[in-house]
């Protein structure tokens, strides 16, 4: 059987991947076209460790999000180039463990934060809206976010998996600066992030796969994810393996799929 969305786009062209419903797609959802599931086969056909890495980043979200809400007392949370919401979504993890946590989703995909809306109906403590994570002061001001999450209280601002498709040129440690200096004390910022250490070949062929969507990816290396966090203190275990944050249980098998992952505080 042919599996479609159960929404009829107006402002998307079918006939291009998106980044957003590949990742959908490989995770088991439906909100995808026949144009992500044929890319997204063929990549796991030649790149499997993509497919790797998007469940390794989809179980670094989860330790993620339990340990802000559980140990570090979080209850808003921003999560920015969020994608389409398949299992195990930040507002379904934070407010099973801390009912009442808020949680405002943001993307620039708009199948992305059409479905999220459906999702989130009748959830006062959550909403998506659509934002360009290069514009940080409009995701800042906008109204929906304004009124959902209290800016003079700690914030976790999330960034899982998003900023390898911001390249250079429009200065991502200079987007994090932005948001940094919005947040409040006892605020987190965390990131994961496609690299090309020890992998530079298969690196190239992710990015030159990516170049069919409208997101060209930008792996960066270890060097360059860390000055990212630069103004913030990163919580144990520090920058490392996404398989490696915050196992759930001692010995869990590191993957190594080419991700790092971390937290860091606003103090």
């Amino acid at each position: 059987m042919e599996r479609t969305p159960d929404w009829s786009p107006d402002d998307i062209d079918p006939s291009v991947p998106s980044s957003a419903r590949m990742y959908d797609y490989v995770l088991g959802g439906f909100n995808n076209f026949a144009v992500d599931r044929t890319l997204a086969d063929w990549v796991a056909e030649t790149m499997p460790e993509v497919a790797q890495g998007a469940r390794d980043n989809r179980a670094f979200l989860r330790r993620l999000v339990t340990y802000l809400v559980r140990e570090a007392g979080i209850r808003q949370f921003l999560d920015l180039g969020s994608g389409i919401p398949t299992a195990g979504n930040v507002h379904e993890i934070a407010q099973r463990l801390e009912p009442g946590t808020r949680v405002a989703y943001v993307d620039i995909d708009p199948v992305a934060v059409t479905v999220s809306r459906r999702l989130l109906a009748g959830n006062p403590d959550a909403t998506a809206v659509r934002g360009d994570l290069t514009d940080v002061e409009s995701i800042l001001g906008d109204p929906e976010i304004r009124a959902l999450l209290d800016f003079t209280r700690p914030i976790a601002v999330l960034l899982v998996s998003v900023l390898h498709f911001v390249p250079e040129s429009a200065e991502p440690r200079a987007i994090i600066a932005r948001l940094r200096k919005a947040l409040a004390p006892g605020s987190f910022l965390a990131i994961s992030h496609f690299t090309q250490d020890g992998r530079e070949a298969e690196a190239q062929r992710i990015v030159a796969m990516s170049r069919q969507t409208p997101t060209v990816t930008t792996p960066r290396t270890y060097a360059q994810v860390e000055r990212l966090f630069e103004g913030l203190t990163l919580v144990e275990p520090g920058l490392v393996d996404v398989s490696e944050w915050r196992p759930e249980e001692p010995g869990e098998q590191v993957t190594g799929s080419g991700w790092y992952g971390g937290a860091g505080k606003v103090c």
